[in-house]
């Protein structure tokens, strides 16, 4: 006679696995490390105020 096996223990495993080779799937594609989000950050806050220096007031100042 063979080894009796929990079904829900087996189920509950198999979707471990599976979500978590999809989580190293969507690490890989859409992950990015700290350095390159600051550096992300860093690079829109000096577009940003270089546009800003740039703009040109039409407003009448009393």
């Amino acid at each position: 006679m063979g080894n009796v096996i929990n079904l829900n223990r087996f189920r509950k495993r198999a979707e471990r696995e599976a979500s978590a080779k999809q989580a190293e799937t969507n690490r890989a594609k859409f992950g990015r490390t700290k350095a390159e989000r600051s550096a992300e950050e860093k690079r829109k806050a000096q577009a940003k105020e270089h546009l800003d220096q740039h703009r040109i007031d039409r407003e009448e100042q009393p």
